[in-house]
């Protein structure tokens, strides 16, 4: 189903690519948005969707010094956030705190709780584990997986492992298993890797995967999903990576990143370089009973488009869901605009 957008717009003042769900606000429906501009003084917008439904307002402004390049919201205080950043050649990540009372402020100031610093090369992405409270930071660079120690009230983060993931592979990102907070999914130039942080040792491998982006299925154990290099969507059981159960068709250019529902099995979003975000429902064949035999016939190749928004004027980046209303979401696309949106009128009837 092709539609254009019936949502609600938002600019920012800037390129941007990195929008985040504000999770621990459980009283408003708010993102996050942090711009990417060479020449310019960057910025990170607190976004909150007013009471009516109807519009979306500018609750903070915040400086941030770099162009931004991966932001995450803190899943359990809503005043902290992490980015990943970058002034010319040098790359750096940051945890940082909005101020308490940033809004009877003439110019907030962003305050550095923490930098993360014990990187070798090009720092890719942070990761905060999705579900909870949770003393740990993960930050992955081209080389390494870093697990950090983190403490929000003595504004301290301290490395606590560090492993390379090997000379042959190039990190670009990953998603941390909501079921499980020792297991993270990393994606490499051309695999997926499977890790344990308590032993900080690789477990198992999809070889052969150009992937961009990735997200576990918060409400199915096992189930990953996959935005591959070239324009597809996969989707995995982690218990039997020989290949998909499930290929989506994915976008007309480049699927550029995958976000599953909080709340919704097999409810996707999915974005890409060809101007569109698409809404899928996927979901397993024979429910939570796959067996080796039932993997043994090829990929399904099925089509479960529910909705495809495509009144963009730029590749989409940024997809976030919201966790308090999560029929909303929000995306951000190269030119800066943001779009929050309902599917409920896409979903199906029970």
């Amino acid at each position: 189903m092709q539609g254009g957008s019936t949502g609600i717009g938002y600019g920012l003042k800037y390129q941007a690519r990195c929008i985040s769900d504000v999770k621990a606000d459980t009283d408003h429906t708010s993102f996050l948005a942090a711009t990417l501009s060479l020449k310019e003084e960057n910025e990170v917008h607190l976004i909150r969707l007013s009471s009516d439904g109807n519009e979306l307002i500018c609750e903070g402004l915040f400086s941030h010094p770099n162009e931004i390049w991966d932001l995450a919201s803190c899943p359990f205080d809503q005043r902290i956030f992490s980015t990943v950043f970058s002034s010319g050649e040098s790359y750096g990540a940051a945890v940082w705190q909005i101020p308490e009372l940033y809004g009877q402020l003439n110019s907030p100031q962003l305050e550095r709780i923490a930098s993360l610093d014990g990187h070798d090369s090009k720092i890719r992405s942070v990761l905060w584990w999705p579900t909870g409270r949770h003393d740990k930071l993960i930050s992955i660079d081209e080389q390494n997986l870093l697990l950090w120690s983190l403490d929000t009230s003595k504004k301290t983060a301290q490395v606590q492992t560090k492993e390379s993931a090997g000379m042959l592979h190039y990190l670009s990102g990953g998603a941390w298993d909501p079921h499980d907070v020792n297991a993270v999914a990393i994606t490499c130039d051309s695999s997926i890797q499977f890790w344990d942080l308590r032993s900080m040792t690789k477990t198992n491998s999809i070889e052969h995967a150009h992937v961009r982006n990735l997200d576990y299925d918060m409400k199915k154990k096992y189930t990953l999903v996959t935005a591959d290099d070239e324009s597809g969507i996969h989707i995995w059981d982690t218990r039997m990576l020989n290949f998909p159960f499930l290929e989506l068709p994915g976008h007309a250019h480049w699927t550029w990143t995958v976000k599953c529902n909080p709340e919704i099995e097999g409810l996707i979003l999915s974005a890409g370089t060809d101007s569109a975000v698409n809404l899928w429902l996927a979901s397993p064949p024979n429910g939570d009973h796959l067996t080796s035999e039932s993997l043994e016939s090829p990929t399904r190749q099925v089509d479960p488009l529910l909705n495809s928004y495509t009144d963009y004027e730029d590749s989409v980046y940024g997809l976030a869901w919201s966790s308090r209303q999560p029929w909303i979401f929000a995306s951000l696309s190269y030119d800066g605009r943001v779009v929050v949106e309902s599917v409920k009128s896409h979903l199906p009837r029970k």
